[in-house]
């Protein structure tokens, strides 16, 4: 007997659908890191040629390739390494405990493109799977 709520044939929806959210969100770190769109005070004056400028291309960038889902799993592999770098090398030496440490985005950030970079797009993408 199957406990299933959702037939097994949504699945590529559903792939689809946490990929393009989570393009739209990460999306947005890049914007507020480039354009200043949304403001956020502690991005103001950054230069593009430093470690959360370069930061902010791959995460608009990326992120974007992600929506599309293009290139998807090499790129998923790629930010899910920028963000456990953003973990363990700003988030992680304040705290153990990521919810103290402001780390729970980046964390998250990493798994999810992690799931990715395995499971591919899903449906509604430019990849040919």
């Amino acid at each position: 007997m199957s406990l299933r709520i959702i037939p097994d044939r949504f699945l590529p929806h559903a792939l689809a659908l946490l990929r393009v959210a989570t393009a739209l969100m990460f999306m947005q770190h890049g914007s507020a890191k480039l354009f200043g769109v949304p403001h956020v005070a502690m991005f103001d004056g950054l230069k593009l040629y430093s470690l959360l400028g370069v930061g902010g291309v791959m995460e608009l960038l990326g992120g974007l390739l992600i929506l599309i889902g293009l290139f998807t799993r090499p790129v998923a592999f790629v930010l899910s390494g920028e963000m456990a770098v953003a973990y363990f090398g700003f988030h992680a030496a304040e705290s153990f405990w990521p919810m103290i440490n402001k780390g729970e985005l980046a964390g998250l950030y990493s798994f999810v493109f992690l799931f990715l970079a395995v499971a591919g797009p899903g449906g509604f993408a430019l990849d040919d799977e």
